[in-house]
């Protein structure tokens, strides 16, 4: 079984957005760990993830979010993500999230249109 995992990224306005699908786990969340740390090292501090296409996620999956959270915040800048509440294959990263613990610390929207923006963050980072 090959497991995969695809990011690819596009600009609006002054958001940089990566879009995430596949499986987001120990295996694969080294290349999202690599593409926000080359957007942020390219000057992009205002990043959003789409996590719409992501079907599975884990606590190393989780784990990169986090550290992509801390890096933007060191540097000035701020993480949106983009996770729809509904109840297809998005529904795991939305338990996940939900049985970690850990939605209270991502600004998080339920479609890019939302996220991209320029209003104040939907929840307050802690």
């Amino acid at each position: 079984m090959v497991v995969a995992i695809k990011v690819t990224g596009e600009e609006r306005g002054r958001w940089a957005v990566l879009h995430v699908s596949g499986e987001l786990d120990l295996v694969t969340s080294t290349s999202l760990r690599r593409r926000v740390h080359d957007e942020v090292a390219e000057g992009r501090h205002l990043l959003v993830l789409d996590l719409s296409g992501v079907r599975f996620c884990d606590s190393s999956g989780v784990g990169v979010l986090i550290a992509a959270r801390r890096l933007l915040r060191s540097c000035g800048g701020r993480l949106r993500l983009v996770l729809p509440a509904g109840g297809g294959q998005d529904a795991h990263v939305n338990k996940v999230f939900g049985a970690l613990g850990v939605r209270r610390l991502f600004d998080v929207y339920g479609t890019l249109d939302e996220a991209t923006t320029e209003d104040e963050p939907s929840q307050v980072s802690a």
